[in-house]
């Protein structure tokens, strides 16, 4: 049905309208209740590292240009529409206008300027976010491999090449982690032992490829500074390359922690390191063996059987950079039994003692979802 000036609007335009009227009070209710959500949305997260501020800020100059150009655009379209929208009795086209010596300047000039003064700030953005210390406070190795973050503590004077002075193998949890003090600068190394991952935690604003180098002096290296406000926080890390199946499963924790509340962690475990290690069991194993194989993040007997008298794990780590460990869980969910992590590919003995008869979990602590099975000891 069509209508005629002055006649009621036809059925197809009231339903038009009544939608439009639906959108509008729906977007108004939202913005109402989540105004806030709905702004931020628009924006990275908020900044928790130095260099992640520089990038915040570019972002907004970027965000507030981008912005401007694009109400100025759509007010000019709107008003174009309403100002030579066809009205009654118009039957020729408006007169037509070819060429515009000052229009052809502005749309010139204006975005020429806009370019270059985006190429300058972010240049010096850059700048200043790969700037690195000749003196960090703190110097750490973030090795990457299918499927695993560990992190290797280096000495003050170190270089991509030198030995950790003690390394984090579990990359979650209150023992792992990248713990770093806040207030203080880092120098990061980005190792790979397989394939090309990314260092990437959000809430720094900054993603870094994961390379694997023949020349470790090649590894990319980068300066990370948290605030001191920062103290006492957690962020979560990942990998943001797809690295293989079990890319999911790389992620990892960076916890700050106040410059004090850091040495002494650190002293803490540089103590563990040199503490001489306990002699090894006589006889050298505790019973039978046990044969157990971690191969793909996942161990490949699902069911295990040990006498209670006392055994001992025959534990192959085929995967290789990748650390696991070999606890036993009892039913209340207490471990009875914990053993060390180490990197594949590797085979250790570990002698457990006698344990009562009844049914336990295995389970590799570092990847507890994906590495666990039954074990019957009777």
């Amino acid at each position: 049905m069509s209508s005629t000036p002055g006649s009621r609007p036809s059925t197809t335009a009231i339903i038009g309208w009544l939608i439009a009227a639906a959108v509008i009070v729906a977007l108004a209710v939202l913005l109402v209740l989540n105004g806030a959500a709905v702004w931020n949305s628009f924006f990275p997260p908020e900044a928790k590292s130095v260099q992640g501020q520089e990038i915040r800020n570019l972002y907004d100059i970027v965000f507030v240009i981008a912005a401007v150009i694009f109400l100025i655009v759509e007010g000019l379209i709107v008003w174009t529409v309403i100002r030579y929208r066809r009205k009654p009795g118009d039957d020729e086209l408006p007169a037509q206008t070819h060429g515009n010596n000052l229009a052809e300047a502005i749309w010139t000039i204006v975005p020429t300027i806009i370019v270059i003064f985006l190429f300058v700030i972010s240049w010096q953005s850059l700048n200043k976010i790969e700037t690195v210390s000749a003196t960090p406070d703190l110097r750490v190795r973030a090795v990457a491999g299918q499927f695993q973050w560990s992190f290797e503590y280096l000495p003050a004077d170190a270089d991509a090449t030198t030995k950790a002075l003690f390394t984090v193998n579990a990359p979650l949890g209150p023992d792992g982690g990248l713990v770093l003090p806040a207030g203080q600068t880092t120098h990061l190394y980005l190792r790979s032992t397989d394939v090309i991952h990314a260092f990437y935690v959000p809430q720094f604003l900054f993603k870094r490829d994961v390379v694997p180098q023949k020349n470790p002096l090649h590894d990319n290296q980068f300066d990370l500074d948290i605030p001191a406000s920062g103290a006492g926080q957690t962020y979560r890390g990942q990998c943001a390359e797809l690295c293989g199946v079990g890319h999911r499963i790389m992620v990892f924790e960076v916890r700050a922690l106040a410059p004090a509340e850091f040495q002494a962690w650190y002293d803490k475990q540089v103590a563990a390191v040199n503490a001489t290690a306990p002699p090894a069991p006589s006889g050298g194993q505790a019973g039978p063996p046990v044969n157990v194989t971690a191969q793909g993040v996942k161990f490949l007997e699902p069911t295990l059987t040990a006498p209670a008298a006392g055994f001992t794990f025959h534990f192959d780590n085929k995967d290789a950079g990748t650390p696991h460990d070999l606890d036993i869980v009892a039913s209340d969910g207490k471990k009875v039994f914990d053993s060390k992590e180490f990197p594949g590919p590797a085979v250790q003995d570990l002698p457990v003692p006698p344990i009562p008869a009844g049914t336990y979990q295995f389970i590799c602590s570092i990847h507890p979802t994906l590495m666990t099975g039954t074990l019957t000891v009777q």
